[in-house]
């Protein structure tokens, strides 16, 4: 039988240990990793892959896009698919920065907690996506816009920031994300008042909601963080809570979950993401889409 082999395009001078580990641990035995990947160069790359092994061989063969660029990400995820030759086609996964599956598994998670403790979905809460504008931030606005919340993209600085990438992102995947600022804590208090969800994808080690924040909020239910350096971005919640309450939120009956409970599941979804291109068939093609699925199906 053909060695498994996963090829790792990137457009970053670096591959990601991250992701190089977890499809060793996938299964896959030789991992192939490519760096300062071009766009224009994808297409010629990806048929270099398909057209060296038989069909029968391509079952055994992989692409991963990484990368830290959400949207060149999704430009060389579509390049991959559209260069394929069927027969000669192999699976692609894209998880640009873990935006993908970490941002799956922060939505499915506060979802989950939406359900269980409060009974409410998704589909008619009013949601705040604080460090929207970064990877993950953008992929959490992404999913909880098409799963019906009313989202916002937050930028600590700039409207003209949040109101591109919404602007962009809705173009592209008919969601309908709403576009705010943020900078100082009135601001945010403002922002909050009639919120059912938070989403914190802040950067690492700053803390983006404070205790006296919190307190003014009336309608919050969830609040998931993945910022897993102190301190938290969102103060009181733990790491490693799951549906815990929200201390400083007093004047409602919040839960917040932990960087720890949301990275547990990321793990699993990219896991199983990466194990199923060797599982398949026929070729998959997987994004965030699949990750958020895998996520609810593995929280259920």
């Amino acid at each position: 039988m053909k060695r498994s082999i996963l090829h790792m395009l990137d457009p970053m001078p670096n591959n990601s240990p991250f992701d190089i580990n977890m499809a060793l641990d996938a299964g896959f035995e030789v991992l192939m990793p490519y760096n300062n990947v071009k766009l224009e160069s994808v297409h010629n790359l990806t048929q270099d892959a398909v057209f060296s092994r038989s069909p029968a061989g391509l079952k055994r063969t992989g692409l991963f896009i990484g990368g830290r660029n959400l949207g060149l990400a999704i430009d060389m995820f579509k390049a991959a698919k559209q260069a394929m030759v069927p027969p000669f086609a192999i699976s692609v996964f894209a998880d640009p920065s873990g935006a993908f599956t970490t941002a799956a598994a922060l939505v499915a998670c506060v979802e989950r907690e939406l359900k269980i403790k409060h009974g409410k979905e998704l589909a008619g809460c009013k949601a705040v996506v604080f460090g929207g504008t970064g990877p993950v931030g953008i992929a959490t606005g992404i999913i909880a816009s098409l799963a019906g919340a009313d989202t916002t993209i937050v930028d600590h600085l700039y409207l003209e920031t949040a109101a591109d990438t919404a602007s962009l992102y809705n173009r592209r995947f008919g969601c309908t994300l709403k576009a705010a600022v943020a900078s100082f804590d009135k601001d945010k208090i403002e922002l909050l008042k009639d919120v059912d969800v938070i989403f914190c994808t802040a950067k690492a080690g700053i803390q983006v909601l404070n205790a006296t924040i919190l307190k003014e909020v009336t309608q919050l239910k969830v609040a998931g963080d993945v910022n897993a350096v102190p301190p938290a971005g969102i103060e009181g919640i733990d790491r490693g809570d799951s549906g815990t309450p929200l201390i400083h939120a007093t004047h409602c009956n919040a839960v917040g979950v932990g960087a720890l409970a949301i990275g547990n599941v990321k793990y699993q979804v990219q896991h199983a993401l990466l194990a199923s291109m060797l599982e398949t068939e026929k070729p998959v093609y997987l994004d965030f889409r699949d990750a958020f699925a895998k996520a609810q199906e593995i929280l259920k």
